[in-house]
């Protein structure tokens, strides 16, 4: 198995969680310890589960997949960003509460559209790291959930320290990393993907 290419997959497939996570910290300075390992293990369960599941669906699932995954990231992605907005502006109208809570659905909803694209690669992991077997392929998608969960857990506290650094803006700019988040999934599978 080659580990140097699950790392780079891993850390790959992570980044879209982490800015996520980060834009969460950053909206909600508040959050304890055990909400952010919650959040970390949310993204990382995805993460890993997600390829599993395209493994299993296989080359006969593919393009299915990679026809509709950047729409529906996109869309997800966009509706939560457009929300934290929303709050954001009516906070500083005054309508709602300062602390801004981030709900079950709210975390299943991220963690989902951040996975989208894993799904895809879990069919194409087997020969990217040499996952011959059932077992290699479980430790591959293992190690995928591993890595987002520490970088989620991480760029929860990473973005509460800049949450206060921006003071009432944090949810308006985590909002926004979100939709350009989408974006650019939904950018990349129509002009870099056959």
């Amino acid at each position: 198995m080659d580990y140097i290419a699950l790392t780079g997959i891993a850390f790959g497939l992570a980044m879209d969680a982490f800015a996520v996570s980060i834009a969460d910290g950053a909206a909600a300075p508040k959050i304890r310890f055990r909400f952010a390992l919650r959040i970390g293990a949310a993204f990382g369960f995805f993460q890993g589960f997600l390829p599993f599941l395209g493994w299993l669906l296989g080359k006969a699932g593919q393009d299915l997949i990679q026809s509709a995954d950047h729409w529906i990231a996109l869309l997800l992605l966009s509706y939560l960003g457009g929300q934290m907005i929303l709050e954001s502006r009516r906070k500083r109208a005054g309508c709602l509460p300062e602390r801004r809570e981030i709900t079950l659905r709210i975390l299943m909803t991220q963690a989902v559209a951040t996975s989208i694209d894993a799904l895809a690669t879990g069919v194409l992991l087997p020969s990217a790291v040499g996952a011959s077997t059932p077992a290699l392929m479980l430790l591959s998608v293992c190690g995928i959930g591993a890595v987002t969960f520490f970088l989620c857990t991480a760029g929860v506290y990473l973005g509460r320290k800049f949450g206060y650094m921006l003071s009432g803006h944090a949810e308006t700019l985590g909002g926004a990393v979100l939709i350009l988040i989408g974006i650019r999934i939904a950018l990349e599978h129509v002009f870099f993907h056959p």
